[in-house]
């Protein structure tokens, strides 16, 4: 216990920097940045555009707000450690970052499953879509996402709490994450990898399989459609939903269910960046895209700003 309690006062040394790189510091900035920007544009267009407010938009702002806190829970640390000689986090912030990542994680998801369940009952079965996706169950099913999520990381982060790290404590990695934390430790893991693992099967593989599931029969369904214009549109409204829930789910399963082996420091640290860097630039890049609803309010709001200008 007195191991435990040395812990509190342990400030973290994170690995990932070995000194501080300037051009780290500028790749981090500008992904960053195109987060930021990709994601509150997407959220003014859903708020502003009346053709916007449907359902799948309220769902598509909601996965833009996990993706800006997503890149502001790593992110902003990253960047004050690429520019300082050694690269450290205190405890508390270490287990704080832990807990938003992993909530954040869990609840996209949970409201990767219920966009998929959103787009099966358009599309499979339509006459139904105005009472299964009712303003109601839309915002009780965005909330219950965003508390699944939380309720997750709580008991990650209370079970990390609990861990014991002997002497300089030192992370192979850039921000704080469970698995860095699990072989940092020098107490018994084993409650928190049985924990690691419940959340890999019931967090992110019955939501990926609930998303499957759905697809499915929406391309059954498109494949049956006798129009070649709707069934168009309905691969290019699908398609880019496709796209974010592969490019996450491969990424967190590499992140989260690792060999025993492990990867080298190198390629942990890849992964991880894809993961919880690259995936929240490029969701709004997919959807404003591929999505051509969105393209169209992008247009309308260029035009009404240029006219202002005029």
């Amino acid at each position: 216990m007195a191991g435990g309690n040395q812990t509190h006062g342990t400030e973290f040394t994170l690995l990932g920097f070995s000194h501080g790189q300037p051009f780290l510091f500028v790749l981090f900035l500008v992904v960053y940045l195109a987060t930021l920007l990709g994601n509150s544009a997407i959220l003014a267009l859903v708020f502003l555009d009346p053709q916007l407010h449907s359902p799948m938009y309220f769902l598509i702002s909601h996965l833009s707000c996990l993706d800006i806190c997503y890149s502001s829970v790593t992110v902003p640390k990253i960047l004050a450690n690429a520019l300082c000689p050694q690269a450290t986090i205190s405890y508390g912030g270490c287990l704080a970052q832990m807990f938003f990542l992993m909530g954040c994680a869990g609840a996209e998801c949970a409201l990767l499953a219920v966009m998929a369940f959103d787009r099966y009952v358009a599309i499979c079965q339509p006459l139904r879509y105005a009472h299964a996706m009712s303003w109601g169950v839309c915002v009780a099913t965005a909330a219950g996402c965003w508390l699944w999520g939380m309720l997750d990381s709580a008991v990650h982060t209370l079970l990390a709490s609990r861990l014991s790290f002997c002497g300089a404590a030192r992370l192979q990695h850039i921000f704080c994450d469970v698995p860095p934390l699990l072989r940092a430790a020098c107490s018994n893991t084993r409650p928190s990898e049985v924990a690691l693992h419940a959340a890999s099967i019931f967090v992110g593989l019955s939501p990926f399989l609930l998303v499957v599931i759905s697809y499915i029969h929406i391309l059954a369904t498109i494949l049956g459609m006798p129009v070649a214009t709707s069934r168009r549109k309905a691969f290019s409204t699908c398609s880019a939903h496709l796209l974010v829930v592969t490019l996450y789910f491969v990424t967190a399963n590499l992140n989260y269910n690792r060999p025993s082996s492990g990867y080298s420091p190198v390629a942990d640290t890849l992964i991880s960046v894809l993961y919880c860097i690259v995936t929240p630039m490029l969701n709004p890049l997919i959807y404003s895209l591929r999505n051509q609803e969105v393209r169209g309010a992008l247009r309308k709001a260029v035009r009404g700003q240029s006219r202002l200008g005029s």
